[in-house]
């Protein structure tokens, strides 16, 4: 790979240097401020669309709108500030994350909501392409997994803290109260960023060249379709569980809260879990998550009538998919080990895409049809994900040695 950048001495420096790890803490909340603000609205969906007159299709558009940003954001946002310092980077995103949950507090129309919902695709862009690969340069070699996990584990915390809370503040204060309360929530990582996160100039920046590059490898091409067919599936149907809650488990909305909040512990294991198995098994992981993904979302419709089936469900669902994020970015890496910052940047745009296309989708066919319609829509693609690691497997694709 090409590069131009300066020596390599200012990462072996911090990494040696205990206060790394409050940067990884700053880091961390950064990803679990962003996470939430993404996925907020999922619980809210309802509340919102009734606040400005919108359908559960047209209000999913708020988780649509993140996720072709992000996919865009990423490569372009990387590249285009590749000799700029990185702690920088990751300042102005939150800044920007900041900006706009407070746009969004305060909108008086729809398409101003969406316009905060297109700066937070920017923000998940930019921050997760820098920040997921960061862990290297902030503390000892020896520390690197552990920091890896503990800023991954932003993901299910979302899912586990930041939505049922928001959630329910939206409920008791109103849904404008939930994000003036990230816009906050943000400023104060922006201040931990800065005191916390020491320079870090640029080690090898990433290039246009090496990301096309990385498409002509097996491995590579494998991780875009299975994370485009598990994260269509989780997100075309996730988007819209609060409707299949509200519709056809007549779950009322503190009952809601109470699932979600289910959902996501149990997402957080499954998070743990699947860290301490995909970087051995990741075929294996893989194909249990996408398995697990599948039958959860093929039983709900019969099933989820029920309230104990319902949250039985939404448990596994939340346990299986909890390892999605763990297995896609661990498959990206394990497919180019020599260019971590450029896997991470196809990691973020395509597992970001397909967030977008999910909802979108699924927005489709709950307006055409019903919340129960997208579960078993989902439960298909999310055997065909199981089926393409499999095909992986009765190839006998090689991962590439690292270094070559």
């Amino acid at each position: 790979m090409h590069t131009t950048a300066p020596p390599r001495t200012t990462a072996p420096e911090i990494r040696s240097s205990r206060t790394g790890w409050p940067g990884v803490v700053a880091v961390t909340a950064g990803i679990f401020a962003i996470v939430t603000t993404e996925i907020l609205p999922i619980g809210l969906l309802t509340s919102i669309g009734a606040g400005f007159a919108v359908s559960d299709g047209m209000a999913g558009l708020m988780m649509t709108m993140p996720g072709f940003l992000a996919a865009i954001a990423a490569p372009l946002v990387t590249v285009t500030t590749a000799r700029l310092d990185r702690r920088a980077m990751l300042c102005a995103c939150i800044l920007l994350l900041a900006g706009a949950n407070f746009i969004a507090a305060a909108a008086t129309d729809y398409w101003l909501l969406l316009v905060s919902r297109v700066l937070v695709g920017v923000t998940i862009g930019g921050f997760w392409s820098i920040g997921a690969g960061l862990a290297s340069r902030l503390v000892p070699p020896a520390s690197v997994g552990r920091a890896t996990a503990v800023i991954f584990s932003a993901v299910p915390l979302g899912s586990v803290l930041g939505v049922p809370a928001g959630t329910f503040i939206g409920e008791i204060a109103g849904w404008r109260t939930a994000f003036v309360v990230l816009g906050v929530f943000s400023t104060a990582v922006l201040a931990a960023l800065v005191l916390t996160v020491p320079k870090l100039p640029p080690v090898r920046p990433t290039r246009v060249a090496a990301l096309v590059g990385m498409l002509r490898g097996a491995g590579t091409r494998f991780a875009l379709v299975l994370t485009f067919l598990i994260v269509a599936a989780h997100f075309g149907a996730y988007t819209y569980v609060t409707p299949f809650l509200e519709d056809v488990t007549m779950a009322g909305s503190a009952t809601v809260t109470v699932v979600l909040l289910g959902y996501g512990a149990a997402g957080m294991a499954g998070n743990f879990l699947c860290g301490a198995t995909a970087s051995r098994f990741p075929r294996a992981t893989f194909a249990a998550v996408a398995a697990a993904v599948a039958a959860s979302t093929l039983l709900l419709p019969v099933l989820g009538h029920g309230l104990f089936g319902a949250i039985a469900l939404l448990t596994l669902w939340g346990l299986a998919y909890g390892g999605v994020p763990v297995c896609s970015q661990t498959w990206f890496a394990k497919a180019a080990p020599q260019s971590i910052e450029a896997s991470s940047v196809l990691f973020t745009a395509s597992f970001q895409a397909t967030i977008g296309m999910g909802a979108l989708a699924g927005g489709f066919v709950v307006d055409r049809s019903s919340p129960a319609a997208i579960m078993t829509l989902a439960g298909v693609l999310a055997l065909l994900t199981a089926l393409v690691v499999y095909a992986h497997h009765a190839k006998r694709v090689a991962w590439p040695e690292p270094g070559r």
